[in-house]
């Protein structure tokens, strides 16, 4: 007699019965977030995924929310320190960097982003509780979407969204629209201010190349560099002569209802030794993921990146030294400050590509939302070059980075006393006592 053929338990056939096609029923050992369940009528499965992907960070951790055309946008900041002085006006200086209209070069949408802090603070303090942070939009043009309600823009998200959700928030692309980095910029505003107060850290941020216009790398000084010579013109290159020539070149696709790309290199100087991990938090994995995170970013390299491969080992490495004052430093800085995934005290340096705007005042061949073979001629306001307010949201996204793995840092390694013979301390007497009057 054949030996009978063994059976599923009978969940497990309901489970399959009531899963999406594709995925097949899910052992006891699956993951609570990805267990369902079905009642005894079988009336329909319970799929949970936890993929919302709408939170950075682990320690100091950012929420963001809020669509282009909605009441507003915003974050939710958990994981700060108390007792940090905190205003609203701290975060309007980088939102104003990062607000649209503020030149030709621009999309001439007018929004004040005027921020909001709701909760999280008392009397100018942190108080250690969640900090939420509200923008409202002010001037939605829905109307100026009607086209692209039935069509999708050419290397928009708008069909990716439609194949992921089966809906999406037309107006001004929704959750894809670049006002969706508001809340990154006020948490990013935070992050520089407690960066800067713990250990000296001043991220800054510029345009190095638009389109086929360069800078030369030996341009810029990343040791003395500052912001005043960034904010100097409206495209946030830190060299007028080259400035010029950008300005121009975005111009030129201006009036043509055209669109084009671009290059911005962030620098962070007085970064501690120590922030990163190995292998799968490496710093500039973090880094990495950040940058690449933002709306039209398309490349990302670290210190020498891709033109590294063109050294030998011995012209590539970092030679390492003992500075006047007693410090290990390097002679060279082709690892942009990140070694085995972990700073060494030089200077952190990267570039982030961004394309071209998506959207542009040219017709274009694309798709309908029916499935059909159409023409699209796009409206609305956009950015014939990103670049120029891209230069604030990089900053913002490098702050993130740098203060969640600081604190990562301090909770991991500084628990119990240091090896003062190969570590040192985060922090200084001087930052210290710059929060001292305030901590009473």
């Amino acid at each position: 007699m054949a030996a009978p053929v063994s059976q599923p338990p009978v969940a497990a056939r309901a489970s399959t019965r009531f899963l999406p096609r594709g995925i097949g029923a899910l052992p006891e050992s699956a993951p609570a977030s990805l267990r369902f369940s079905v009642g005894r009528r079988r009336r329909a499965a319970r799929l949970e995924v936890k993929a919302s992907g709408n939170v950075f960070g682990n320690y100091f951790q950012v929420a963001t929310y809020g669509e282009s055309h909605g009441g507003g946008v915003g974050c939710v900041i958990s994981g700060c320190p108390p007792r940090i002085p905190l205003s609203e006006a701290d975060m309007q200086v980088e939102l104003d960097r990062r607000r649209p209209g503020q030149s030709r070069i621009t999309t001439p949408r007018k929004e004040t982003d005027t921020c909001k802090i709701l909760s999280g603070t008392h009397d100018g303090m942190t108080t250690g509780t969640p900090i939420h942070v509200f923008v409202p939009n002010t001037d939605q043009r829905g109307g100026d979407y009607s086209e692209m309600a039935k069509a999708y823009r050419p290397s928009h998200a708008d069909a990716t969204y439609d194949f992921k959700y089966g809906v999406r928030a037309v107006q001004g692309g929704g959750r894809s629209s670049a006002r969706e980095t508001i809340g990154r910029v006020a948490a990013g505003a935070l992050a520089k201010k407690i960066l800067k107060l713990k250990s000296g850290v001043e991220i800054l941020a510029f345009v190095s190349k638009v389109h086929q216009v360069v800078l030369p790398e030996d341009a810029v000084d990343y040791e003395t560099v500052a912001l005043e010579q960034i904010e100097s013109n409206i495209v946030r290159c830190p060299d007028p002569e080259y400035a010029e020539k950008m300005i121009a070149a975005i111009d030129k696709v201006r009036v043509r209802g055209d669109s084009i790309g671009g290059v911005v290199t962030c620098i962070a100087r007085n970064v501690p030794r120590g922030l990163g991990s190995p292998v799968f938090d490496k710093l500039e994995a973090e880094l990495a993921k950040a940058m690449l995170s933002l709306p039209a970013s398309k490349g990302f390299e670290i210190g020498s990146g891709f033109a590294g491969t063109d050294f030998t080992g011995s012209e590539h490495n970092d030679e390492f030294y003992m500075d006047e004052a007693g410090n290990v430093r390097t002679r060279t800085n082709r690892s942009g400050g990140v070694q085995g995934g972990i700073s060494n005290g030089e200077i952190i340096y990267f570039k982030v590509a961004f394309k071209p705007t998506a959207t542009i005042g040219k017709k274009q061949n694309t798709v309908s939302r029916e499935h059909e073979d159409v023409e699209l001629l796009a409206r609305g306001r956009h950015d014939p070059c990103v670049v120029p307010r891209a230069v604030p949201m990089v900053e913002s996204m490098a702050a993130l980075v740098l203060m969640d793995q600081l604190m990562a840092h301090i909770a991991q390694c500084e628990m119990f006393p240091l090896n003062l013979a190969l570590q040192e301390p985060i922090g200084s007497a001087s930052s210290a006592s710059e929060l001292e009057p305030n901590l009473s």
